[in-house]
């Protein structure tokens, strides 16, 4: 049989065994010499600080003092245990956390926002595309994350403070107002709803806000230059018409920002040497005999209100039919048979809006956005109505045209 040696005994000199008897004493001499806890500790530890949840129960069923004895076995054992932790914490982990983001990411995803639109009367529909399509460039899908609530009159003011109440009711986010009507309107309505007002004349003159740089309260928006425009449309008018001597000026005298308008119109005509024929119409109603009493004219000049906007096609009709050289600031009116229409690009400054929205949306307050003005203007001359009405556009007048209908 091979002799064992064993650590040194006693009195130092090495153990020699012969058969079991000898082993099992050298053994405990071993043991005895050599305690286990420092060596079986470090072990211990070093299992608690990798096996987590198994330390315990070895520890409660090995004795440290025995560890010894079964350490090449433990130290396989261990390994598995590491092997097979890192198996199953790993993924559940990397699964869990994928999990919550993706579970996050659909919450924000899925959160629906609700936009309340005021205006009076039906706005046209490219001003309305131009909103959404904003809308869309800044990641908004209708009916999927934002809903657009819509609110109308027929073109008149009495039915605006209803209409904008009943949008407070809905617990919108956001309130979108079309013209200076429908914003005065919710403004009266509330002070904590953010608004964002779209195409509105001189808004500090009217009260809207404070300053253009700094709105404060709870309005902004994207303002016009509708006044200053006016005249300017008296001269393009003129040019186009150049026998022209007396012209009518459609106004509504119910909306705020038309006496400004007519200012304008009638500073230019003093310069023009052109006369001017107020034409004042208050609804629907008063329209034939608006252009009954414009006969003799040689042209007609009609202001931005809301009122004409939505009842467009049946005064385009009415001017046909009159045999009047038109000019307006709405390109719509232009397509649909005006003679002309110099103005704002409204289906641009209506995408630009959703700018304004989106912001809101993401928590900022609208005291700190300022109120922006259009950056696009547009003529637009309809050279069929000029060719029934006998008229020839002088060549320079049609290269400034941004479009010309034939």
């Amino acid at each position: 049989m091979t002799d064992t040696v064993y650590p040194r005994g006693p009195k130092g000199k090495l153990g020699v065994g012969h058969g079991p008897a000898g082993g099992r004493a050298a053994r405990r001499r071993k043991l005895e010499r050599q305690p286990a806890r420092s060596e079986c500790g470090s072990i211990i530890q070093f299992k608690i600080l990798s096996v987590r949840r198994t330390t315990t129960l070895n520890v409660r069923l090995i004795d440290h003092c025995s560890w010894a004895r079964i350490w090449p076995r433990a130290s396989s054992v261990r390994l598995e245990l590491l092997v097979l932790t890192f198996l199953l914490f790993v993924p559940a982990t990397f699964v869990f956390l994928s999990g919550t983001v993706a579970h996050s990411q659909g919450s924000q995803a899925t959160k629906m926002y609700r936009i309340g639109f005021l205006r009076a009367g039906q706005p046209p529909k490219a001003w309305v595309e131009g909103f959404r399509q904003g809308l869309r460039e800044r990641g908004y899908v209708e009916n999927q994350n934002v809903l657009i609530e819509f609110q109308l009159t027929d073109g008149g003011l009495d039915q605006l403070p209803r209409l904008a109440e009943e949008l407070l009711g809905s617990k919108v986010d956001v309130i979108v107002a079309s013209a200076a009507p429908a914003a005065l309107a919710v403004q009266k309505a509330t002070t904590s709803v953010p608004i964002v007002f779209v195409g509105v004349n001189d808004p500090v003159g009217l009260g809207l806000v404070s300053s253009l740089g700094r709105p404060a309260g709870n309005i902004t928006g994207l303002a016009t230059t509708s006044a200053a425009l006016a005249g300017k449309r008296l001269e393009l008018l003129k040019e186009a018409v150049p026998k022209l001597r007396r012209v009518a000026v459609l106004w509504d005298p119910s909306n705020p920002t038309n006496k400004e308008q007519f200012r304008d119109a009638e500073d230019a005509a003093h310069t023009l040497g052109v006369k001017i024929q107020r034409v004042p119409v208050r609804g629907p109603s008063e329209f034939d005999s608006a252009y009954k009493a414009m006969r003799g004219t040689d042209g007609l000049l009609r202001l931005d209100s809301p009122l004409f906007t939505t009842h467009r096609a049946r005064l385009v009709g009415l001017a046909a039919s009159s045999r009047v050289p038109t000019v307006s600031g709405i390109r719509d009116m232009a397509e649909l048979g005006d003679l002309m229409s110099y103005g704002v690009d409204f289906p641009d400054l209506f995408r630009r809006a959703a700018t304004h929205v989106d912001k809101i949306l993401k928590g900022a307050k609208p005291s700190d956005l300022p109120v922006e003005q259009p950056t696009k203007f547009e003529v637009v001359i309809n050279l069929r109505t000029a060719k029934a009405l006998g008229l020839t556009i002088p060549p320079t007048l049609l290269a400034r045209a941004d479009q010309v209908i034939e």
